[in-house]
């Protein structure tokens, strides 16, 4: 008799895992393309990933180029398009490259979705956990009290042709410009904050050109990293102040010496989740309506003329949260 007990539990428990393993199969395969594998950054963004995808049994996955380049982003979409998956998420590193390979997936009934990149062409939709307007200008806005309002500053991007991170850009300039003109911009910008060695050498450049260099405004993960390293090479510690988002657990230590000011961030652990639950949201034909509560975005106002979902979060990253944040795995 227990022996029976035992076998019908065991049947049913196959059962039951098929049935699991069949309805993940039945939702639809969500592969999510980012900047580049292997940083902390979009380490966290791929357990978001994982974990939502697990929650809501779906076969969720995160690809991780080599490289911050487009042309490997266009590489890892074209093999998700004939790998038959459902939705294709993207954060990419150049908007433009991506939009046919991004339309060509859309025109195979691919949903895609896309993060750090508003209005990009050849989306569903694009989600943002930060506007752009108030990203940039918090950041310049500390950078100016961390100066006190006087000096040169340079200004770092992932690359000249990511749209999302020169609107920081864009947006933290405008408000030195109109707030504080005793700040000065160093040359244009640099297209080096994916890259921590890229980012490092730079700022080891332009510490040796302008002596009255004060302070780095750094938007892409590596770049607070890099040009805090070469703050420390240079012991300028104090005197040149690097600013920016960046990875906590990457970048604690150098907070913790002042070789990095501080800055502002989204959690990435939460972007990757959004990327799942607005996938599985678009799966199931749901659409995404004006006053919609979608977890991790809270109570969304789109803009449905260029499919953006925009919302405002910003997280401080200082001495006092740096460590918390660290400690979640971000």
């Amino acid at each position: 008799m227990i022996k029976r007990i035992l076998v019908a539990a065991l049947a049913t428990s196959l059962s039951l895992a098929g049935a699991a393993a069949a309805f993940a199969q039945d939702a639809g395969k969500v592969g999510v393309v980012v900047k580049i594998g292997g940083i902390p950054w979009f380490n966290a963004m791929e357990a978001g990933i994982k974990e939502r995808g697990q929650k809501l049994g779906i076969d969720a996955f995160m690809v991780g180029p080599t490289s911050a380049d487009p042309a490997l982003q266009v590489r890892a979409i074209e093999d998700l398009i004939a790998q038959g998956v459902k939705v294709i998420g993207v954060v990419p590193n150049d908007a433009k490259v991506l939009e046919p390979v991004l339309t060509k997936a859309k025109e195979k009934g691919i949903i895609v979705i896309t993060h750090e990149s508003p209005s990009q062409k050849g989306a569903d939709w694009d989600f943002e956990l930060a506007s752009s307007t108030g990203f940039g200008e918090a950041h310049g806005k500390l950078l100016a009290e961390k100066m006190g309002g006087k000096g040169e500053y340079a200004v770092f991007v992932g690359s000249l042709t990511v749209p999302l991170h020169n609107a920081w850009a864009d947006a933290a300039i405008a408000y030195i410009k109109k707030n504080h003109p005793d700040m000065t911009l160093v040359g244009e910008r640099y297209g080096v904050a994916e890259d921590v060695d890229k980012s490092r050498s730079t700022a080891l450049d332009l510490i040796s050109a302008h002596p009255g260099l004060k302070g780095f405004l750094a938007f892409g993960s590596q770049g607070p990293i890099g040009a805090g390293r070469a703050v420390e090479e240079r012991r300028k510690v104090g005197e040149i102040f690097v600013l920016g988002p960046f990875s906590p657990g990457q970048g604690q230590k150098l907070v913790k010496s002042d070789a990095i000011s501080g800055g502002f961030m989204w959690n990435p652990k939460q972007a990757g989740e959004v990327f799942v639950t607005l996938a599985d949201k678009l799966m199931k034909g749901e659409e995404v309506k004006d006053g919609d509560e979608i977890e991790g975005l809270g109570k969304v106002k789109p803009d449905f003329e260029n499919r953006n979902i925009i919302v405002d979060q910003l997280v401080p990253i200082n001495k006092d949260t740096v460590a918390d944040l660290a400690a979640m795995g971000l």
